[in-house]
């Protein structure tokens, strides 16, 4: 296989920009969240998905999987969170051998209370910097790149596509 072409100075430029911006955004958000409301970021992923799932709750599988996560990560992520009464860990009703995620109370106070103050960080570091044109142009980028990668992981998945579907299924147990 040949080696692939380098960057040129543009993609280079790009790519080093989107990487740096990246990195410290992601930095400045979980600090911003633990000052204001005393979560990591990835609590409040964890919070926010259960806070929009019905009854406040999924499998842990479903979780993993929408989060991207490893399933050590989560375990760890879970039981620090459940140790600050913010989660709750159950045997799946559905199936005995996975567990299911619920949000208790405490969680969804902090998730409500950590919201606005995420939201106005957003505003302050990301969207108030930008053109309404500039907007539709991150969004548009984040869009083909998230759909390219999706696409990619369905491929490499044993049985193609249809893989998605079955990882799915399995999560959710149906």
């Amino acid at each position: 296989m040949a080696e692939p072409a380098r960057l040129n100075a543009r993609e280079l430029r790009s790519w080093t920009g989107y990487h740096r911006m990246s990195a410290r955004f992601a930095a400045c958000l979980n600090q911003s969240l633990l000052k204001d409301a005393g979560l990591s970021y990835a609590d409040y992923e964890i919070l926010v998905a259960l806070r929009e799932c019905p009854e406040g709750r999924m499998s842990a599988g479903e979780l993993r999987c929408e989060l991207r996560w490893e399933k050590s990560r989560l375990s760890h992520q879970l039981r620090r969170m459940q140790e600050r009464g913010l989660v709750r860990r159950e045997t799946n009703p559905a199936d005995a051998r996975s567990a299911v995620v619920r949000l208790l109370d405490k969680g969804r106070c902090a998730i409500e209370k950590a919201t606005p103050h995420h939201t106005a960080r957003l505003r302050a570091d990301l969207f108030d910097l930008l053109t309404e044109e500039q907007i539709d142009t991150l969004a548009d980028i984040s869009e083909t790149v998230l759909a390219h990668l999706e696409r990619r992981e369905a491929e490499a998945l044993p049985d193609g596509p249809h893989g998605i579907e079955r990882i799915e299924r399995e999560a959710t147990g149906r």
